[in-house]
């Protein structure tokens, strides 16, 4: 009887030691999906602030076009 009892023990440590084992083998996919997500992440911010540089970039040639455009129109005497 003692022996049904630690065979049945051991059965359910066994089954409990699978159990974790493919929890950890979860946990370890979720987690490198989690990285490929946050890598992800970080090169849209990246490439975002590029773009957002470039726009401003190109607000500050528009701005000095407006400048010199004023002036011409001054020296000119042109009312817009």
């Amino acid at each position: 009887m003692s022996d049904n009892i630690e065979n049945l023990i051991l059965e359910h440590l066994k089954r409990l030691q699978a159990e974790q084992s493919a929890a950890r083998e979860r946990d370890q996919e979720i987690l490198s999906r989690l990285s490929h997500i946050e890598s992800g992440i970080a090169r849209l911010t990246r490439d975002e602030s590029a773009n957002y540089s470039e726009i401003i970039e190109s607000r500050h040639a528009v701005d000095k076009l407006k400048d010199r455009i004023e002036r011409i129109e001054r020296r000119l005497e042109i009312n817009g």
